[in-house]
């Protein structure tokens, strides 16, 4: 039983991150309704540039955390005004592309820069364990849960009481009525671009504070694709519950069955539900005329 608490613990302690990361791709699928394929290059792109100030900088860590905010906001700001607006009414699989290319290319300029090397960048948190009874719980992870907790709850607040966060909601509804009653239409679209960019680079510099710096970190937001089809492409509370299910689920899988299930066994649960309901726990039912 102990072992059975201490793996339901970690992994749902680790889905915390997940959420994270499954909240970068709802906002831009909730604003543009299109399936952002970059976001795992953000969340790269972001921890090298938090390493580089703490590190090669010799800033203080908070301060590289900032500056590595503050540059991928601008970046967002300039990828949806020169790449992302000129392709508004587009297809949106001319968009999917665009974010494909623009991983392509986050991905190949960190190669160049920085190599295929793993680093160690420096921890926000701290690192000492945590004992409850027989189960010890890392720092790092109970760190990387409580930021991302207060993290999300903070998104969830502003998205159901302030007045930008509901223009958000209105907007990522029905753009065309939005825009009818004054919301600018544009001015939401990049603020969640922003937003996604935001919370990509905090998930990144977690992950890579408590597991490493490498080019590989950007393959983990293709992990998260379970649980945003479990959640829900739409929705942001499915997108929360389904992580800290599939976290459960990939840490007792590897607890009793080995670690080379891991990635294998929460696709096989997403399968199952998805039989039962093909539009996710908690995403939008639509109905098409055949």
């Amino acid at each position: 039983m102990s072992e059975f608490l201490e793996y339901s613990l970690l992994g749902i302690l680790s889905g915390g991150v997940t959420a994270l990361v499954a909240l970068s791709f709802v906002l831009i699928y909730k604003g543009t309704g299109v399936v952002n394929f970059a976001v795992g290059e953000v969340m790269m792109l972001g921890a090298y540039l938090y390493y580089a100030g703490a590190v090669t900088f010799e800033l203080a860590p908070w301060l590289a955390f900032v500056i590595a905010l503050a540059a991928l906001a601008a970046l967002a700001v300039v990828v949806e005004r020169l790449v992302l607006r000129p392709l508004s009414g587009q297809a949106a699989v001319a968009v999917l592309m665009a974010t494909i290319g623009m991983a392509s290319i986050i991905h190949g300029v960190v190669e160049a820069k920085w190599g295929g090397d793993t680093y160690s960048p420096p921890t926000l948190l701290p690192r000492t364990p945590v004992n409850l009874g027989e189960i010890l719980i890392p720092g790092t992870v109970l760190g990387n849960f409580a930021v991302a907790a207060v993290l999300i709850g903070a998104f969830l607040a502003f998205f159901r009481w302030s007045p930008t966060g509901i223009a958000l909601r209105a907007t990522a509804s029905d753009p065309v009525t939005a825009a009818t009653l004054g919301i600018n239409v544009n001015a939401a679209q990049r603020l969640t671009w922003i937003l996604s960019s935001l919370v990509g680079t905090v998930a990144g510099v977690l992950i890579a504070s408590s597991a490493g710096l490498s080019p590989l970190l950007a393959s983990a937001a293709l992990s998260v694709f379970a649980a945003i089809i479990l959640g829900g492409l739409d929705s942001v509370l499915g997108a929360i519950v389904a992580s800290l299910i599939v976290g459960w689920v990939e840490a007792v899988a590897a607890g009793y069955l080995g670690g080379k299930t891991r990635d294998v066994v929460p696709y096989v649960v997403v399968l199952a539900i998805l039989v039962v309901r093909p539009h996710g726990m908690f995403g939008t039912r639509t109905i098409e005329r055949l």
